[in-house]
């Protein structure tokens, strides 16, 4: 039996158990569930032959599939805890889509409550992961203060300097450094399935520091709701 070839593979991992903001794959944000605004930018960005969901979870199956992506398994048990990490649920994804005779030389791990990502920053990532031949590019943004001059408070209320060594140095005079953005991971099939580390293997695109928010608390999710809405009105 022949089998298909494919380049690209979106793998969006989207669990049923969120604690501290329940269900929050599949609530509404701005008018859509959270995990569409994901499926949608992978395929405004038209490099992919396949965009799946790994997911525990029936209900965020079926959404999943409303808006455009595809289910063609179920995640197990054992990788659908709050505990599992990101690269053995991509290893898996890959190894059920090679089974199905699937098969793509490059990843890219979408995660589920990421509205802010840019089409040219997929696009734009991508294109480092060919040129370094890297085992992974996700996008970083700069801290917005120097962490060099992070200070601890006492229980008495008094403050220290981490590193008193920068307590007078000015800040510009302090090199730059930077955070995963939490939104995307670009990777070689072969370095998912060999679960290679994707931080420390991998490249850092940058993007601007105001692109991205974590959304791990009620007060997150709020603070993405009015950025989102800022962004909106600034391109309207």
């Amino acid at each position: 039996m022949k089998k298909d070839n494919f380049e690209n593979l979106a793998v969006i991992p989207a669990r049923g158990g969120s604690k501290r903001i329940p269900r929050k794959n599949i609530r509404f944000f701005h008018g859509k569930p959270m995990i569409a605004w994901s499926i949608e930018v992978a395929k405004a960005s038209e490099m992919f032959e396949h965009i799946i969901v790994s997911t525990d979870d029936q209900e965020i199956a079926e959404i999943a599939i409303k808006f455009g992506a595809e289910v063609p398994f179920l995640r197990p048990e054992e990788l659908s805890d709050d505990i599992a990490p990101t690269v053995p649920v991509i290893a898996h994804s890959v190894s059920s889509c090679e089974q199905l005779g699937w098969h793509f030389d490059n990843v890219c791990c979408i995660y589920p409550c990421a509205p802010f990502i840019e089409v040219n920053d997929l696009i734009g990532a991508y294109r480092v992961l060919v040129s370094s031949g890297s085992d992974y590019v996700y996008p970083i943004a700069e801290f917005s203060h120097p962490i060099q001059r992070a200070m601890s408070r006492c229980e008495t209320g008094r403050m220290e300097f981490v590193n008193p060594e920068f307590e007078t140095v000015r800040t510009q005079d302090l090199n730059d450094f930077y955070h995963d953005t939490g939104q995307f991971y670009w990777g070689k099939s072969s370095s998912w399935k060999s679960l290679i580390k994707m931080h420390s293997e991998g490249n850092g695109f940058v993007v601007p520091s105001w692109s991205s928010v974590d959304i791990d608390t009620e007060d997150d999710w709020r603070r993405a709701e009015l950025m989102f809405r800022l962004r909106k009105d600034e391109r309207s």
